[in-house]
């Protein structure tokens, strides 16, 4: 059974959805207004990996993250670029959509765009005023955050605590507020802002109400996932909750999960737009594998912080070539297999032993290193009885089929070109023959590679290889 770390309570907890073998999960999309950070992507990443496995454990996973379109970065870039707010954001979106592409990221069932919820956004405004949680004043409409008797339950924050911070600020918004710790739900429209006619003039919303009108509207009142970034629980995500309890008087999301962030540098800061300490997805991947990065991102449980680093990167490809490498000398292996053996069923246990010790490491909150530690296992394991005299083709599919499951979990997909590294050590099995003077054995290997497009050279110098 999977268990969850739940923000919310601070501890591991059975998952148990609403619906039977249904997940409704909804996950904090990006600012739409620059090129995505690995920070972001590795979160991007985390709760992808994260839904896959749900759904290779027989979950139905209705899966929705937004794009936030409307916001003051993008503003500032419009501004600055002399374009619309809408054409900078579709430029991003797109931008978003071709790198998490390349991360062999699966699109979400539905990318709710705050622009197209507008109406929806002053509906749901308009019901948290008359139910007395938030009021206008000169075109800004703020929540009484005071009001809801739970706020701080997600962060683990006082009331008290919080006013202390909150008495610090200053600014004319804080002279406007009935208090200090009151949040923006709309802000009224400034010279050179997109904005839209409400009951309390011209502006646009703030954002937190966005995800909490996007996110009931699209998968109910109650959710059972809400994932973000570690640094959205507090105060995005703590707000939400106010907002959308407040409405509905309902609980929100019944799981909160939140992925640690990426670090860089000798102090292993953050990485961040705001420190200007970031590397794009869109660049790093036109100098190294989209899929590397994507396997170096799912690498660590998603709640631990992820040091960034190209040797990590390089450590990451060089594990994943190896991988490769047996499924590509397994598929190699099975045109001589035998149908079956008499060990079959002792090598079968084995192969269960190591799907129930994948399963439990994914199933404790997602753990993909540990689960990662059981797929090289398999590895070794594959790799020691593909040298036996005989091996079985039973047995060979399902630890393929293991192994190409496994990975796909973590987005890795493979294509039928062998790989140099198959090739080579493919290659150093038929000198190796023909030491032996097994000249059968030498001579399947070479029309094997023949069939997969390689040509074999044999000279003085040793034998050598090109693409067909």
């Amino acid at each position: 059974m999977i268990k969850i770390y739940n923000t919310m309570t601070r501890q591991k907890e059975l998952f148990k959805p609403i619906e039977e073998n249904k997940v409704k999960m909804y996950v904090c999309g990006p600012t739409v207004y620059n090129y995505i950070h690995v920070g972001n992507g590795r979160s991007t990443v985390a709760f992808d990996t994260i839904r896959r496995y749900l759904t290779y454990r027989g979950y139905t996973v209705e899966y929705v993250s937004n794009f936030t379109d409307v916001d003051d970065k993008i503003i500032r870039v419009a501004n600055e670029l002399g374009e619309t707010a809408p054409e900078v954001a579709q430029r991003f979106i797109d931008a978003f959509k071709e790198d998490t592409a390349a991360l062999n990221v699966q699109e979400a069932d539905k990318n709710p765009r705050v622009m197209d919820y507008i109406d929806d956004i002053i509906i749901f405004i308009e019901e948290l005023i008359k139910k007395g949680y938030a009021y206008e004043v000169d075109g800004d409409v703020y929540y009484r955050t005071r009001k809801f008797s739970e706020y701080g339950k997600l962060s683990g924050q006082s009331i008290d605590e919080l006013e202390i911070g909150a008495s610090q600020r200053t600014g004319d918004e804080q002279q406007i507020k009935e208090d200090p710790l009151d949040f923006a739900l709309w802000k009224h429209a400034k010279e050179n802002e997109i904005s839209w006619e409400t009951p309390w003039g011209a502006g646009r919303p703030g954002w937190h109400i966005e995800c909490s009108v996007m996110a009931t509207k699209e998968l109910g009142e109650t959710i059972d996932i809400h994932g973000g970034g570690q640094d959205l629980a507090f105060p995005h995500h703590e707000n939400e909750i106010a907002q959308s309890e407040a409405k509905t008087g309902h609980v929100f999301a019944n799981y909160w999960m939140h992925n640690g962030f990426v670090t860089m540098g000798a102090e292993d800061e953050k990485m961040s737009k705001s420190l200007g300490n970031f590397v794009t997805v869109h660049e790093l991947i036109k100098e190294i594998d989209p899929q590397v990065l994507r396997f170096f991102l799912a690498s660590t449980q998603y709640r631990r912080p992820l040091r960034y680093s190209m040797a990590g990167i390089k450590e990451a490809g060089t594990n994943l070539q190896r991988l490769k490498t047996t499924i590509e000398s397994v598929n190699f292996r099975l045109e001589t297999a035998k149908e079956a053996l008499e060990t079959d069923t002792e090598q079968l246990k084995e192969l269960t032993e190591l799907f129930e010790q994948f399963t439990a490491e994914m199933d404790d909150d997602f753990n993909t290193a540990n689960g990662l530690t059981v797929i090289y296992e398999l590895s070794k394991w594959t790799n020691r009885y593909i040298e036996q005299t005989d091996v079985s083709k039973i047995v060979l599919d399902k630890a393929l089929e293991y192994l190409t499951t496994w990975l796909a979990i973590f987005g890795v997909e493979f294509t039928t070109e062998l790989l140099d590294d198959a090739v080579e050590q493919l290659i150093k099995e038929r000198n190796k023959a023909r030491a032996d003077r097994n000249f059968a054995r030498s001579d399947e290997i070479r029309d094997f590679l023949k069939a997969e497009g390689i040509i074999l050279e044999d000279t003085a110098q040793g034998t050598r290889w090109r693409r067909d």
